[in-house]
């Protein structure tokens, strides 16, 4: 059974850093897609940052240059290093492991970015 849980979260002023961390707890991580999504009060979660198997990362426009999403597969650990916060940064952000059709969410940690 795959676990997902995320750390890292909290209140940080604009122009700040956090790093979220997402630790994968199953024997799927190294051959998994791992994501970060976010989901701001009201609004629809969306697709942040996503790292695939080999590497490949993708971002969506409004983080780039900001956010870098890594994966160390020795840990089972997937991480998001993001810079130069702004508030409408703010928002639940969740980890996400995908394989084929397999799909798994960690809880969720809050990040709030204050201006």
């Amino acid at each position: 059974q795959v676990q997902l849980v995320e750390s890292g979260g909290g209140l940080v002023q604009a122009g700040g850093s956090l790093r979220l961390s997402c630790a994968y707890s199953g024997s799927m991580f190294s051959i998994s897609t791992m994501n970060w999504y976010r989901q701001a009060p009201g609004k629809q979660r969306e697709l942040v940052a996503g790292i695939s198997s080999s590497s490949s990362t993708s971002y969506v426009d409004s983080v780039k240059g900001r956010f870098t999403i890594s994966r160390d597969n020795a840990k089972n650990t997937v991480y998001l290093q993001m810079n130069s916060l702004k508030p409408e940064d703010t928002g639940v952000y969740y980890c996400n492991a995908l394989f084929g059709r397999l799909q798994h969410w960690g809880p969720g940690t809050q990040v709030t970015v204050s201006s």
